[in-house]
C-alpha cells in the first residue's frame, strides 16, 4: 500500500520516542543523494557514520574538487546534514495534534492504492487478476492488542517498499501524479490524496511495531517490511508462509502500545473513528464488528410432575429462539458524499436523508442549498439551515460549533475553525465543504493560504444569505417565521460583527410595530407604509412587547398615525445603532431628546415654551442635578410629562441593560449614562396647576412634593430604574393612604372605647386631616365656610371625591346639614365617576388654577 499524505485535523501531543541504536540498514531520506548522481559535478562525498548522544548521526564531508569561479562568489559550500532518527522522531511526535489520526491516514493510503489500480487497469486490465474487489477492510484484535488494515489494491515491489517506506518524505503518490502530468494521454481526473509522504509513519502514535504486508500484482513475490518504533531501521524479507499470501494488496499490522490497547482495539472505537474522517472515501470500509441475531433452537421439554420416564421412549422437545453474538464484517461508510454529484439528479428527500446522517439531526432542515464554485479556488458544498436553533445560548455566540465539515478529496480534514470559514453570526448553519486542493499544512490541520480562505468564506456567506433570502420570499410565511424565532438573534448579531454584509442583512431583519402588535414586520414593509412627510424609520427599545406598547413615548406619534418599531430584546438596539441608515432613511430613537416629526407648529411651539418657561427652570430648580434640563414636549397627548436621553448617551433601555451585566464595569455607568432630560406636557392639567404654583406659590411645600413624585414617575414610565425604590415606596404608601384613607367607612374612633383618649383621637383626626390636604388651605375650613350654598359645597364634594379624600373626616354635623341641603340624588351623584369625569375641569385648584364654578348656575 503506497503511503500517502496524513490528513487529520485531530492528533494528540505524543511523547517522544527514545531511539537506541541498533544495526543500521539501507535507510535513507529525501536529505541523502541517491546512488548515480546526487552531487553535482567537482564535488565528492564521503559518508561518515557517527554516534552523538546515544543516537546515530549520518554525516555528509564534501570536498570541492576545483576552485569555483569568481562568477560564483568565494564562498565556501556546505551539505545539510540529517540525523535519520531525529527527524522521524519529529514527524512521529511533532507533526499530529491527536493520535486517533493514525487511522485516517493509513485508510487514506490504503484508499490510494485502489485509486491506482483503478487508474492503471484501464490501459492494463491483466493488473486486476482475480484478486477481488477493491475494498479496505479493518480488524482490530483487542486480546492481541493489534489492528491489521488489508486494501486490494496496487501493492508494492522490494524497490517500491525501499522506495516508499525506506525514504522518509517520499510521497508515493505525489510521484504517481507527477507521472501523469508528464503523460497527457493518461492524465484524467483522479482522486488521489497523498502529497507528503509522511502519512504512514503517523502509525506509530500508538503502534510499538509496525508491519506491512504486500504484493504486487507486477511482481510474483510477496515481501514483508517491519520496523520498530524505537529503531532507526527496518528490515524487509520476503513472505514464504503460504497462509500469510495475498491475492494482491497490502496488508498492514500494528502492534498497539500498552496504553493504547484498550482504547484503539475496541471495535466500537475504529467505527466511528472511520465514520468521522473516512465516511466519504470512494471505496468501501468494512470493519470487524460484534453482532448478534435470533436462532431457533430445540431444547428438552421437562417432564410434568407425577410422570415418570419411560426407558426408550424418545424425550420430548420444543422449539425455542434465544439471541447469540457473532463477529462479521459491517460496511462502515455507507453514507455517499451527495455533494458529488449534479444538484439536478439529487431529489429533496435525498438532501434531507444525507443531512440527518451526516449531522446526527432528527429533524428536516429548512433550506439547502448545493452548489460548486470554479475558478481561483475550486470546491463543492451543501449548505443546511436547520430546523430548529440550538438549545443553549451559548451556541449563539460560539464559533466553534463544528457544523462546518471541511473535507479534502472526500476525506475529512477539520471542523473546527474558529470562524475562518463562517462568521460567528452564521454558526448555526451547517454543511460540507469539500476540495481537491486546498493548501493544507504537513498534518492536515492548518489552511495555509489565508487569502484562498477569505474566498471559501466570502463565497460560502454569499450563498448562504441567498438560501435565507429565498425562504424570506417564499409564499409559504411559516418558513420565515419559523427562521426568525431560531435565528433571528444570529442575524440581528450579524449587524454588529459584519459592516461588509449590512446590504444583505437588513432586508432580513423583522420587529414588531406599532401597527403591527401580531406579525412581525419588516423595514421593506415599513418604508412602504411610511407618510410622504415622514423621514424617519423611528423605533422604541424595551425589555417587552407590553411595556412598548404603554410607553409614553409613543403617544403623539400614534396621534399622527406614525408607524414606530418596537425593539423587544436585548440584542435589538445595539444592532438598530450599527445600521444607522436604511435606504437612505435615518433611524431615529423616539426615546431621546430632539424628537422631530416632520410637522410640527412653530408658532404654538413657541407659544407654548414662552408660556411654560418659567415653569421650566422653576422644576429645574426643584430636581436640581436630577435632570440636565425640563422643556416643552412635543410628543406627549396624555401623559403629564416623560423622562428622555441624550443624544448620544444611552436610553435608558441600554442603561437597564448594562447595569445587568454580570462583569460589567460600574465605573463606566456614570460615564455612559446618558443626560436625562425631563419633558412636560402643557396640555395636562397637572402641569398648568404646576404653572399656577411656581407663579403664585412658589415656595410651597406641597408643590415640592408633586414636582419629586412627578420625577419618580416619569422615571419608572419612561423605562429608567429609581435610584431609591424604598423612598419612592414610601411616597406611594402616602398617595395611597390619601386615596383610600375612610372610603368604606372606617372609624377612625370607635365609640365607647374606654382605652382611647378623646385628645389623642381629635390629635389623629387633625393628623389625617392635614396629610390628607394637599392643597394649602385645609379642607375642613374651606367647606365650613362654604358649606350654606348647596350648590358650592357639592362642588367641594366633588373635588373631595377626585382626590380620593372622605367627608366623614370633617364635622359630622355640618355634612348631615349639608346633605339635608343638598338632597340624595345630588350627594350619589357626586359620587358617580362619569359626572366626576365631566366636572374635573370645574375642580377649583388651591392654587386658583381657574375660578370656582357655581354649580346652580350650569
Amino acid at each position: 500500500m503506497a503511503p500517502a499524505l496524513s490528513r487529520s485535523l485531530y492528533t494528540t501531543p505524543l511523547t517522544s520516542l527514545p531511539l537506541t541504536p541498533t544495526r543500521l540498514s539501507p535507510l535513507r531520506t529525501a536529505f541523502l543523494p541517491r546512488a548515480g548522481g546526487g552531487l553535482r559535478a567537482g564535488v565528492s562525498c564521503s559518508w561518515n557514520l557517527q554516534k552523538r548522544c546515544s543516537r546515530f548521526a549520518v554525516k555528509c564531508d564534501a570536498a570541492v574538487a576545483e576552485k569555483e569561479t569568481a562568477e560564483e562568489g568565494s564562498g565556501e559550500k556546505f551539505e545539510y546534514q540529517a540525523e535519520v532518527s531525529r527527524l522521524l522522531d519529529l514527524i512521529v511526535h511533532s507533526l499530529y495534534s491527536h493520535k486517533e489520526v493514525f487511522l485516517r491516514e493509513l485508510v487514506s493510503n490504503a484508499s490510494d492504492a485502489l485509486d491506482k489500480l483503478r487508474f492503471l487497469s484501464v490501459t492494463e486490465p491483466a493488473l486486476l487478476g482475480d484478486g477481488g474487489d477493491l475494498e479496505i477492510r479493518i480488524k482490530p484484535d483487542p486480546d492481541n492488542g493489534t489492528i491489521t488494515i488489508t486494501d486490494t489494491g496496487i501493492g508494492m515491489t522490494k524497490e517500491e517498499l525501499i522506495d516508499c517506506l525506506g525514504t522518509i518524505a517520499q510521497s508515493g503518490t505525489s510521484k504517481f501524479l507527477k507521472a501523469l502530468k508528464e503523460n497527457k494521454d493518461l492524465g484524467a481526473d483522479n482522486g488521489l490524496i497523498g502529497q507528503f509522504g509522511v502519512g504512514f509513519y503517523s502509525a506509530f502514535l500508538v503502534a510499538e511495531k509496525v508491519v506491512v504486508s504486500t504484493k504486487s500484482p507486477k511482481s510474483d513475490k510477496q515481501y514483508v517490511w517491519e520496523s520498530v518504533a524505537d529503531s532507526s531501521s527496518y528490515v524487509i524479507r520476503e513472505e514464504t508462509d503460504p497462509e500469510n499470501f495475498l491475492r494482491r494488496g497490502t496488508q498492514i499490522t500494528l502492534y498497539l502500545r500498552e496504553d493504547d490497547k484498550y482504547e484503539f482495539a475496541e471495535s466500537t472505537r475504529i467505527k466511528n473513528l472511520v465514520k468521522n474522517y473516512s465516511q466519504f472515501v470512494g471505496f468501501p470500509i468494512y470493519t470487524w464488528q460484534e453482532k448478534s441475531r435470533t436462532v431457533e433452537v430445540e431444547e428438552e421439554e421437562p417432564a410434568k410432575e407425577g410422570e415418570e420416564e419411560k426407558e426408550g421412549e424418545p424425550k420430548k422437545t420444543k422449539k425455542t429462539t434465544k439471541t447469540e453474538k457473532y463477529w462479521d464484517w459491517e460496511l462502515a461508510n455507507e453514507t455517499k458524499p451527495l455533494w458529488m454529484r449534479n444538484s439536478k439528479e439529487v431529489s429533496k428527500e435525498e438532501y434531507n436523508e444525507f443531512y440527518k446522517k451526516a449531522f446526527n439531526e432528527f429533524l428536516d432542515p429548512l433550506a439547502h442549498t448545493h452548489f460548486t464554485t470554479e475558478g481561483e479556488v475550486e470546491f463543492r458544498s451543501i449548505l443546511y439551515i436547520p430546523g430548529m436553533g440550538p438549545l443553549n445560548n451559548e451556541d449563539v455566540t460560539n464559533p466553534k460549533t463544528k457544523n462546518i465539515r471541511l473535507h479534502v478529496k472526500r476525506v475529512f480534514i477539520s471542523d473546527d475553525f474558529d470562524g475562518e470559514l463562517f462568521p460567528r453570526y452564521l454558526s448555526f448553519v451547517k454543511g460540507v465543504v469539500d476540495s481537491n486542493d486546498l493548501p493544507l499544512n504537513v498534518s492536515r490541520e492548518i489552511l495555509q493560504e489565508s487569502r484562498i480562505v477569505r474566498i471559501m468564506r466570502k463565497r460560502l456567506i454569499r450563498k448562504t444569505f441567498d438560501m435565507i433570502q429565498e425562504i424570506s420570499e417564499s409564499e409559504n410565511k411559516e418558513d420565515y417565521k419559523k427562521f426568525w424565532e431560531n435565528f433571528g438573534r444570529f442575524l440581528k448579531l450579524g449587524c454588529i460583527e459584519d459592516t461588509g454584509n449590512h446590504k444583505r442583512i437588513t432586508p432580513l431583519l423583522r420587529f414588531y410595530s406599532s401597527k403591527n402588535e401580531e406579525e412581525l414586520t419588516s423595514l421593506d414593509e415599513y418604508i412602504e407604509n411610511m407618510g410622504e412627510n415622514q423621514k424617519a424609520i423611528y423605533y422604541l427599545a424595551t425589555d417587552s412587547l407590553k411595556s412598548a406598547k404603554s410607553a409614553p413615548f409613543l403617544e403623539k406619534l400614534i396621534q399622527k398615525d406614525i408607524e414606530v418599531l418596537y425593539l423587544v430584546e436585548p440584542i435589538d438596539e445595539v444592532a438598530i445603532q450599527n445600521l444607522q441608515t436604511y435606504k437612505e432613511k435615518k433611524f431615529v430613537d423616539i426615546s431621546k431628546e430632539d424628537l422631530e416629526l416632520g410637522d410640527e407648529d412653530e408658532v404654538k411651539e413657541r407659544e407654548a415654551k414662552q408660556e411654560f418657561n418659567l415653569l421650566c427652570d422653576w422644576i429645574k430648580q426643584q430636581l436640581g442635578d436630577k435632570v440636565a434640563k425640563v422643556q416643552v414636549s412635543n410628543r406627549l397627548s396624555s401623559s403629564p410629562c416623560v423622562l428622555v436621553s441624550g443624544k448620544f448617551g444611552w436610553s435608558a433601555n441600554m442603561e437597564r441593560l448594562m447595569k445587568a451585566q454580570a462583569l460589567g464595569d460600574t465605573s463606566s455607568l456614570e460615564f455612559m449614562r446618558g443626560r436625562r432630560i425631563l419633558e412636560i406636557n402643557p396640555d395636562h392639567p397637572i402641569i398648568k396647576d404646576l404653572n399656577a404654583a411656581c407663579k403664585n406659590a412658589p415656595e410651597s411645600s406641597e408643590a415640592t412634593r408633586v414636582v419629586d413624585l412627578l420625577y419618580d414617575t416619569a422615571l419608572i414610565s419612561s423605562g429608567f430604574t429609581p435610584d431609591s425604590p424604598a423612598e419612592l415606596g414610601n411616597k406611594i404608601y402616602e398617595m395611597m393612604a390619601m386615596a383610600v384613607g375612610g372610603r368604606w367607612g372606617r372609624v377612625i374612633q370607635e365609640e365607647g372605647s374606654s382605652n382611647v383618649n378623646t385628645k389623642d383621637g381629635e390629635a389623629e383626626k387633625q393628623l389625617l386631616l392635614s396629610s390628607y390636604s394637599i392643597v394649602d388651605v385645609p379642607i375642613k375650613l374651606r367647606l365650613n365656610k362654604t358649606c350654606c350654598d348647596c350648590g358650592a359645597y357639592a362642588l367641594k364634594h366633588l373635588e373631595c371625591s377626585l382626590l380620593g379624600l372622605n367627608l366623614s373626616l370633617v364635622d359630622d354635623e355640618i355634612i348631615m346639614d349639608c346633605r339635608q341641603k343638598i338632597g340624595v340624588d345630588l350627594w350619589e351623584a357626586a359620587h358617580n365617576p362619569i359626572f366626576a369625569e365631566v366636572m374635573t375641569r370645574y375642580v377649583p385648584s388651591p392654587w386658583e388654577r381657574s375660578e370656582v364654578f357655581d354649580l346652580e348656575d350650569d
